[in-house]
């Protein structure tokens, strides 16, 4: 559905109304490609060296002081001198980041026998945070915690993308050591491989289906038997397959594994239903649905799945949280239970996964995406929806299905048990 105060802020009277008014003022976000170059800056004594990969991410160095991207390498800031260094490097650029750019600052992993680095190094999530919901313009920003530049390489080319345009506000942790290997081609990273999406026949996990497929992955796009000829066609558009499955059924899992005897590389659990009412007014029907759809189906097929080995080494499993998972949402206790289930899931799951599996386990957390079901909503919900983030706008399923690609990519094997929010840095929960 067309956001219509987006367009018209974009024009002379609606930028001189709001601004009288008051009222938010979007930037329609970039999302072809970033206008300008990178422009890499260091505070404290920084041991690393990502200039070779920032090099490989596609944008050229900045040259004309109208950067598309900053980076700020803060990894080596340990106490409260060398933080203001933070704030040095970055005072005097900030107001000249293109629209629609990016700001990254690399952090560390907090360290425990060094209360100092702790304290500054969680200062700069703080930082991220405020500094995300202030600047404006379509303009994100991210913290990136790593210990060795070389696994971020995926992670810092999909930040510095346009791709990325909805994520902001994240804090991002990226291990040193990686599951699974660089692509030979980095425009087509997932050839070869065999990628399942739930829910695929529409919405969100038809985005996500199409995503993966023009990546190179044979997409099987599963959905309910009552949904079997739209995931027909849309298996057909891509060149993939259709699965037409319960996902409830209690073999679904085996009944998957069977269908791909070759195994799975990547595993989307995007499948998900609604049934809003307030506690006191739901039925236990409205709430036994809800939770077996978005929450018990994700447990049983990924055990099975797993315990099958039908995910092959170095595969991913991405499941779909929300911000209701996060925040909670009145009316939907029912799929913020759900959805916190998810987190829960994915943080416990990730490491037993990564060293019995060498399988990575993340989650996407979506926000207000423009969709039909977000389209039915009242027109006030729905604009209190839009404009209650820093970007001040709804994203896109494209946005979701974006990072589901570069949780998935082969390369992002050092990202493992992050719950990554999709929702321009939504006020709820933040």
């Amino acid at each position: 559905m067309a956001d219509r105060y987006l367009s018209f802020t974009g024009t002379a009277p609606g930028r001189f109304l709001t601004r009288r008014l008051g009222l938010p003022q979007p930037s329609e976000l970039r999302r072809d490609a970033l206008d300008g170059g990178l422009l890499h800056l260091t505070a404290g004594k920084s041991d690393l060296d990502p200039a070779p990969v920032l090099a490989r991410t596609g944008l050229p160095r900045d040259e004309d002081g109208r950067p598309a991207a900053v980076v700020l390498d803060a990894t080596g800031v340990r106490d409260i001198d060398s933080l203001a260094e933070v704030h040095a490097a970055l005072h005097p650029v900030v107001r000249s980041v293109a629209a629609s750019g990016r700001v990254i600052v690399l952090g560390a992993p907090l360290d425990a026998g060094d209360h100092h680095q702790a304290a500054v190094q969680q200062a700069l999530e703080g930082f991220t945070r405020s500094l995300g919901k202030e600047i404006g313009r379509g303009r994100t920003v991210n913290l990136v915690r790593l210990t060795d530049a070389a696994p971020a390489e995926s992670t810092l080319r999909f930040l510095l993308s346009p791709a990325s345009a909805y994520v902001s506000g994240q804090v991002i942790e990226v291990g040193a050591e990686a599951s699974g290997a660089d692509p030979d081609d980095w425009t087509l990273p997932l050839a070869g491989r065999t990628a399942l999406v739930t829910g695929a026949a529409r919405g969100i996990g038809a985005a996500v289906a199409e995503t993966l497929a023009g990546q190179g992955a044979h997409v099987v796009v599963l959905d309910v038997p009552q949904a079997e000829d739209a995931a027909r066609r849309a298996a057909e558009r891509l060149g993939g397959t259709a699965l037409a499955l319960d996902i409830t059924a209690a073999d679904a899992g085996e009944r998957i594994a069977a269908a791909l005897p070759g195994g799975l590389d990547v595993l989307v659990h995007n499948a998900g239903i609604t049934r809003d009412r307030r506690l006191v007014n739901m039925p236990a029907d409205r709430w036994s649905s809800v939770l077996d759809v978005n929450l018990a189906s994700v447990l049983r097929t990924t055990d099975a799945l797993l315990a099958a080995g039908a995910v092959n080494q170095g595969g991913r499993i991405v499941a779909t949280a929300s911000i209701a998972g996060l925040a909670g949402n009145a009316g939907q206790t029912n799929y913020g239970a759900s959805k916190a289930g998810i987190v829960g899931l994915v943080r416990a799951l990730a490491p037993s996964a990564l060293a019995g599996h060498g399988v990575t386990v993340n989650a996407v957390a979506p926000g207000f995406i423009e969709t039909k079901m977000t389209a039915a909503v009242p027109l006030f919900i729905r604009e209190a929806g839009r404009r209650m983030n820093s970007l001040a706008q709804g994203g896109l399923p494209a946005d979701v299905a974006e990072t589901t690609a570069w949780l998935a990519h082969p390369a992002s094997g050092a990202v493992n048990g992050q719950v990554v929010r999709v929702c321009g840095q939504s006020l709820l929960g933040a």
